[in-house]
């Protein structure tokens, strides 16, 4: 994967660039918050590592300025602000996962794997469709009504795993397992978080929502009777 780290700290920059290196990852970093928001727009990398404590440009208005471009690259948070409140408010910006410093370089580097991973295995068939709406695999594309609905990749193989089995309700454990790779009691918050985000992208102005709540047990999506 082609990797942007944005890290003020040039010491930690250089041995992140580096142990993606060796892992066959095409890595450069970048200290300075504007610049690296221009770097990403101009040529949008598969992933973006992002530090929040910017000169600059803080993390959280260089996150603002990627969903409003609509960037499609991924984004890995590295932070030192590990509170809950931090990681969600992280996720709910359009981050699609988060690490907390200090951190072991292993567990780094297997989140970044995870993510450059397209989600789970896809079926023969590349369209998959649910009522009105349509998700093209191949093309990693999603529309409802004919109209385009841009999604981050997480929200993405969310998607995609309840669309390969229409009806079937998945637990938050499993849907962590299955996007994230892990299966962490926090993770359920995260599921929780993706789920209200496609919910607003893919039901609003429609009179019937597609995804649905099992109380107590998961989600599921279908079309509605």
């Amino acid at each position: 994967m082609r990797i942007l780290v944005v890290e003020d700290e040039a010491q930690l920059a250089r041995h992140l660039t580096r142990s993606l290196s060796r892992h066959g990852h095409e890595a450069t970093a970048i200290h300075d918050g504007a610049e690296g928001l221009s770097a990403a727009l101009a040529n949008p990398p598969d992933l973006i590592i992002l530090d929040l404590n910017l000169p600059g440009l803080d993390g959280w208005s260089l996150l603002k300025g990627l969903q409003e471009s609509k960037c499609p690259s991924r984004v890995l948070i590295l932070t030192a602000r590990g509170e809950i409140e931090n990681r969600v408010k992280g996720l709910n910006a359009g981050a699609d996962d988060y690490l907390s410093k200090p951190f072991s370089m292993d567990e780094l580097i297997a989140r970044v794997e995870a993510l450059g991973r397209r989600g789970a295995t896809p079926t023969a068939a590349d369209l998959l469709e649910v009522a009105d709406l349509h998700l093209d695999v191949h093309h990693r594309r999603v529309s409802r009504g004919g109209t385009t609905i841009p999604l981050s990749p997480r929200e993405f193989e969310v998607l995609q795993v309840l669309m390969e089995e229409p009806g079937r309700v998945f637990s938050r454990t499993e849907l962590s397992k299955r996007v994230w790779h892990r299966d962490h009691d926090y993770d359920t918050r995260t599921v929780e978080i993706f789920i209200t985000r496609l919910r607003k992208k893919l039901d609003s102005g429609f009179d019937l929502p597609l995804i649905q709540t099992i109380r107590g047990v998961g989600y599921t999506i279908k079309t509605p009777k």
